[in-house]
């Protein structure tokens, strides 16, 4: 019963007759996961329709995400929220006459401060890729040209060849969409340069030998742009190698921001180069930089 109504919901949400406006899929396909983990939690406790659901029910499943399955607070709060917005339908549509849990609070979000790399795993990140082979040649320059620039790895992967000024040293980051559409034209230190003419004079042409039309920046080994998924998965593998365990995409570009600090960069020049909208964005950078520059001290 429970699930045969989380079916029902589901899809609804989807558009049967064209031209009729339907949910985004990606998020039914978030709701059907969430309203699927919930209904598992409920069978065993033994819930067999929804009418039977209580508060307590609930408060229980998100202690349990909380502490047994280690679920950060935006999971749980995104996970409530569907669960929310299941009940509501099951109250609109007869399935249950009281909505137990509308008025419940999702979970305190506290924000992280930005994971960081230090400079040591950042050298031993890189000394992971063999530049001995086209791919290897790539993805060093795709590592030093996030670390140099500090643009998100969706802004890397949609680069094109003409994004790149080798006589100027520079490299123009068009944002992220939907949220910066605003140009920036980022430096790139001699480093960055160097790695960048080495991809696109040795292995850029051998890489797109059977895409020779390919605009991309960066390709994959079947010589089509790279994805966002195809950089995570190259960086993972560079990060077990260096026996990094908690990497994610963004750390880089963490990383490039406190490094700019620490060199006595102004936040107004670090948030141009970021792309951040509002400068209190940035600000959660300064903090850490301090902390890092007295750890140093100390050491």
């Amino acid at each position: 019963m429970l699930q045969e109504d989380i079916d029902a919901y589901i899809s609804s949400l989807t558009p049967e007759e064209e031209g009729r406006e339907g949910t985004n899929q990606n998020t039914i396909v978030a709701y059907r996961n969430d309203l699927n983990q919930a209904c598992v939690y409920l069978t065993r406790q033994g819930v067999e329709d929804w009418q039977q659901v209580t508060q307590a029910h609930i408060a229980a499943y998100l202690l349990e995400m909380r502490d047994e399955l280690a679920y950060r607070p935006t999971t749980i709060a995104r996970k409530l929220a569907s669960l929310k917005t299941f009940f509501r339908h099951l109250r609109a549509s007869g399935i249950i006459s009281t909505d137990p849990i509308e008025d419940m609070n999702a979970p305190r979000i506290q924000k992280e401060p930005p994971r960081v790399l230090s400079h040591e795993q950042v050298a031993d990140l890189f000394r992971q890729v063999a530049a001995d082979a086209p791919a290897g040649i790539r993805d060093l320059a795709m590592l030093h040209l996030l670390y140099a620039t500090g643009m998100r790895v969706s802004e890397l992967v949609a680069l094109n060849l003409e994004h790149i000024d080798l006589e100027q040293a520079t490299v123009v980051c068009a944002g992220r969409n939907g949220k910066n559409k605003r140009e920036r034209v980022l430096p790139l230190s001699s480093l960055a340069l160097e790695q960048v003419k080495n991809y696109l004079q040795d292995a850029r042409q051998h890489l797109t030998r059977h895409h020779p039309g390919e605009q991309a920046l960066f390709v994959n080994h079947h010589g089509e742009r790279l994805t966002r998924q195809g950089f995570w998965l190259i960086i993972k593998g560079y990060a077990r190698q260096a026996n990094i365990t908690d990497i994610t995409p963004h750390m880089l570009r963490h990383s490039f921001a406190i490094l700019m600090l620490q060199n006595g960069m102004e936040l107004r020049s670090v948030q141009e180069l970021l792309g951040h909208a509002h400068i209190t964005t940035t600000q959660v950078y300064s903090q850490l930089a301090r902390e890092n520059i007295k750890t140093t001290e100390k050491d």
